[in-house]
């Protein structure tokens, strides 16, 4: 099997590697996910779950439901936000990468911000 990219946790009790290029490159800047990585916004690209394979010690992997559908999963050993979901959308298929936690090199060809109505009051408005 290809891989594409690869990825862990800050302290590698997580692994994770995904056999397909990456796609949907956002930056989302709503308050969930300024809560969840601590900053401004979180930047995430999707892949389908069957080509995305997760290797967790200790069962360190921890989900939690942010919102009806919405499961954000994260190490519970040093607390990296690592993925989401939305097992009620238009791609229930698919799991969004939080892309801070890839290892290999990834060129962005093309990327979006979503929820700016949110945007941190705090951020320079030159990054949209």
């Amino acid at each position: 099997m290809d891989v594409f990219t690869q990825g862990s946790c800050l302290c590698g009790a997580i692994t994770y590697h995904v056999s397909t290029p990456l796609k949907a490159v956002t930056h989302c800047h709503c308050k969930k996910c300024q809560k969840g990585h601590g900053a401004a916004f979180a930047t995430y690209a999707s892949a389908r779950r069957s080509e995305v394979t997760i290797r967790a010690v200790r069962d360190t992997l921890k989900s939690y439901e942010s919102s009806p559908g919405i499961t954000r999963q994260f190490c519970s050993e040093c607390g990296s936000s690592l993925f989401w979901s939305d097992a009620e959308g238009k791609y229930p298929e698919w799991i969004s990468i939080a892309l801070g936690t890839l290892d290999t090199p990834f060129k962005v060809k093309s990327q979006a911000h979503s929820c700016i109505e949110s945007k941190a009051p705090w951020l320079g408005g030159q990054f949209l």
